[in-house]
């Protein structure tokens, strides 16, 4: 089966234009202003509708009020919810509930411990997201999209036992290393397509896309 690619932090057509034609599955949208990557809801609705029945559209958000949530998924209308910042499980179902779609809830990473952890967003979240934990203390450090990875270690004997998304790091020249150290079937890009923060590159998703979709996976 082939890897399963979401394309993150889309702010041009032209870049969503080169995920769709290289078969991106999920497409995602930051709402999150101190992010590079914020876009405001209504042009994130005209690049939406564009992608609309090619690839699932993601909405993201860090710890955002139901006020957010409300306006964004009114514009936008979303399929699914990513949430990347220290929800607690029962927000996470609070929101599923609430506002009627699947949510994919990113998890911090450094070792197994992190990982173990995670495994209570179970039966809350519809799939859970590994992403690198950041150093403390480190610098313009966002929740996400920091081109950083962590350990792919620390998933092992993970496969089967939750559905997940591996994230963190990857780009187009280690992601095909990644999806087979992890047995990742989903895998998300942001920053690993940029030629700098917020400014997708066509070319490198469209490697990207190659690179992922090529790795052979097991049923």
């Amino acid at each position: 089966m082939a890897t399963e690619v979401k394309i993150c932090g889309l702010r041009s057509e032209a870049a969503l234009d080169a995920a769709l034609a290289g078969g991106a599955d999920y497409v995602g949208f930051v709402f999150y202003a101190p992010s590079p990557r914020n876009i405001a809801p209504n042009a994130a609705r005209a690049l939406a509708d564009r992608a609309r029945g090619r690839a699932k559209v993601v909405a993201l958000f860090v710890d955002p009020d139901d006020e957010l949530l409300a306006s964004v998924i009114e514009a936008v209308s979303p399929d699914i919810i990513q949430l990347h910042g220290a929800e607690s499980p029962a927000r996470v179902s609070d929101i599923a509930r609430r506002f009627g779609r699947p949510v994919l809830k990113a998890v911090s990473v450094a070792d197994a411990k992190d990982v173990e952890a995670a495994l209570a967003y179970a039966g809350h979240a519809d799939r859970i997201l590994f992403d690198a934990k950041l150093l403390e203390g480190a610098a313009g450090a966002l929740p996400g999209g920091n081109g950083i990875a962590f350990d792919w270690q620390a998933l092992a004997g993970l496969e089967g036992r939750i559905d997940f998304m591996l994230a963190g790091g990857l780009n187009p020249a280690n992601v095909a290393e990644a999806i087979r150290c992890t047995g990742a079937h989903a895998v998300d890009v942001s920053s690993g397509v940029e030629s700098r923060p917020g400014e997708k590159d066509p070319d490198l998703i469209r490697r990207f896309l190659q690179a992922a979709k090529t790795v052979k996976q097991s049923p």
